[in-house]
């Protein structure tokens, strides 16, 4: 399984690693991502998703099911 976030669809980004004498070599940003359980009401099921903590953040401020109908919008979650 990749590490990518379910909800925002991030992953992993590249970058270096950079030493003091200024030498630099290939590092990866891996994404903090956290496996959640989620219950929707309207559906009245319990959803488990792997999700970024960032997306945790936006799930407490605008709540799950606004999240998913947005991830579904913008072609990141399918049906």
């Amino acid at each position: 399984m990749s590490r990518v976030c379910e909800l925002t669809g991030k992953k992993a980004m590249v970058g270096n690693n950079v030493s003091h004498a200024m030498n630099k070599t290939k590092r990866k940003f891996n994404v903090n991502l956290m496996k959640k359980r989620f219950y929707i009401p309207e559906e009245d099921k319990w959803i488990t998703l792997r999700v970024s903590t960032s997306a945790l953040k936006n799930i407490n401020k605008k709540g799950i099911s606004a999240v998913i109908k947005e991830a579904r919008a913008n072609g990141i979650l399918s049906k």
